[in-house]
């Protein structure tokens, strides 16, 4: 059972002040008990290497429920064809509480996806009480990343979330998943981060009409991530956010997906203010 009466510790109040957070009891409460799941109706729209960034910024552990080759687990280094068993499926078939793999002082740890999900996805019902139960052993946030689409798995970390990160790259195609999305999961506490990795200078068009979809289902804005040529090719597996000092270059990425943490941190604070 997690003690959200405790006082922040040393590392706790390192998470907060690097999101420019003084160190609150609501917001302590934040980092040992939040659920936060990264989703999108698209691939391609920058899921992923967001979820990696919240991951480490938040000091939550990761559970990559993307079974995909492109997914999390292959990001941070993780390869199932050289393991001999599937924590991820284990911890479902058998009820268990998986052992984190250590990410280090640059990157999440890590709960790995196995490509052999795909076809044995526990229902969303075992999900969300799955997350809900590692999360009071870890006494952690945990940080979900999803496949694309409404899959089971994704349904039941959803569930279980305080808040639900979509990013959304400014474009036709992108913002009719979206429209999809925030239409189908009314009521689900969703925050939209427009992502403009994919079109470095979206239409006035397209920015309103992104407008017109938060507004229409009353779904908020997160802070916006902009163009970054570089962010598709690097192949480091440490977190953008996590270099010491950060390089110039990456400085505004790095800037901006901090405010996307932060704004995570105060909504679901917030939250759990207004529950108690």
């Amino acid at each position: 059972m997690v003690d959200l009466t405790a006082p922040a510790t040393e590392e706790e109040i390192a998470v907060l002040r690097r999101l420019g957070l003084e160190p609150t009891a609501a917001r302590t409460a934040v980092l040992r008990q939040g659920i936060v799941t990264v989703a999108a109706w698209k691939g391609g729209v920058g899921k992923t290497e967001l979820a990696k960034e919240l991951a480490w910024l938040l000091n939550a552990v990761m559970v990559d429920l993307d079974w995909d080759a492109g997914g999390a687990s292959r990001k941070w280094g993780y390869n199932h064809e050289t393991r001999l068993n599937a924590p991820l499926l284990d911890a479902f078939e058998n009820n268990r509480i998986p052992k984190p793999l250590q990410g280090g002082e640059w990157r999440a740890d890590l709960v790995p996806s196995h490509p052999d999900l795909e076809k044995n996805q526990p229902s969303p019902d075992q999900v969300s009480a799955a997350l809900e139960k590692w999360r009071s052993s870890w006494e952690r946030s945990v940080l979900a990343d999803t496949h694309p689409g409404g899959t089971d798995v994704g349904y039941g970390a959803m569930s279980a979330s305080h808040v639900i990160v979509v990013p959304t790259p400014l474009g036709i195609n992108e913002l009719e998943a979206l429209e999809a999305m925030v239409k189908e999961l009314r009521g689900y506490p969703l925050l939209i981060v427009p992502n403009q990795n994919l079109y470095k200078v979206p239409s006035d068009k397209m920015f309103d009409r992104l407008g017109r979809i938060a507004e229409q289902y009353s779904v908020p804005l997160g802070p916006p991530i902009t163009f970054c040529r570089w962010l598709p090719e690097r192949t480091r597996r440490m977190a953008v956010a996590a270099s010491e000092p950060v390089p110039a270059r990456f400085q505004e990425y790095a800037e901006q997906v901090t405010l996307v943490a932060r704004t995570v941190v105060e909504l679901i604070a917030k939250q759990m203010g207004e529950e108690g």
